[in-house]
């Protein structure tokens, strides 16, 4: 394929679009101020909100999660969400629809980009944390570790093979959940508490396929591998998923902006 014609994912981090989420968590912000919502005032329920602005459930609870840890609303226990306390509202209304670093998801970047995706799952488990995975994901060796295995697609072309690993204790619905459709960051950031992507920790390498990879990602010999390790932290600075993408070279270009800070 060609880049005229083959869009390119470009990395985790998007500045010129923000996920569905984002989006919808930013027009429930401008209709509470439009309609001068006061602390303590009931939110619609989930279901009229869905309709309203035409989300799935999942989205929705994310964009009230991203709300709710900007202190615009809480939730209330069997009696829906509420727009929030005094000296919390006011200050939440007049920040920007993104006040903190958001890492991009594969579903997201397509989302924001109109492509289309699908997910071939081919193994989803819970399983023991080895030594090297707890270290990395700072918890117990042994501790259960959800384990997925996936073949991702953009518009029916098949882009990467991807490994994700994530403690089954920061998102237990994790296991339930069927992957083949579902975005693995909106069930985080539906989970409760909400596990917010934050930071990532991101290194690509470029090497040559392994016998499986050229099967599963239906290449030849000579068609090198764009490998990216990735170590995604939440809100709370604390690792919530270590991942491996491995792009077909044809398919992927990875893109980064380099600031001097000093």
């Amino acid at each position: 394929m060609t880049e005229a014609s083959t869009p390119m994912p470009r990395g985790l981090f998007a500045d010129d679009a923000l996920p569905l989420y984002e989006r919808t968590a930013a027009r429930l912000l401008d209709d509470l101020r439009a309609a001068a919502a006061r602390p303590g005032d009931r939110l619609p329920s989930e279901r009229a909100l869905v309709t309203r602005y035409a989300v799935s459930r999942v989205t929705l609870r994310a964009a009230l999660a991203q709300l709710e840890a900007r202190g615009v609303v809480r939730p209330s226990s069997s009696r829906g969400w509420f727009v929030a306390e005094p000296g919390l509202f006011p200050e939440a209304v007049t920040a920007p629809a993104s006040t903190a670093p958001q890492v991009q998801g594969f579903a997201d970047y397509a989302e924001a980009n109109g492509l289309t995706t699908a997910s071939k799952v081919l193994s989803a488990t819970v399983r023991p944390a080895t030594v090297a995975e707890a270290e990395q994901l700072r918890i117990a060796p042994g501790a259960d570790l959800f384990d997925l295995h996936r073949l991702r697609f953009l518009d029916g072309l098949l882009v990467v093979l991807e490994h994700n690993r994530l403690p089954l204790s920061a998102c237990p619905a994790l296991a339930g959940t069927d992957f083949s459709t579902a975005s693995l960051y909106a069930t985080l950031r539906a989970a409760d508490p909400p596990q917010l992507p934050r930071v990532a920790d991101y290194s690509v390498e470029a090497r040559h396929p392994t016998a499986r990879e050229m099967e599963l990602l239906e290449i030849g010999a000579t068609m090198p591998m764009l490998v990216a390790t990735q170590l995604t932290s939440n809100q709370d600075a604390r690792p919530i998923e270590l991942t491996v993408q491995v792009y077909r070279g044809d398919r992927y270009r990875f893109r980064a902006s380099i600031t001097n800070q000093t």
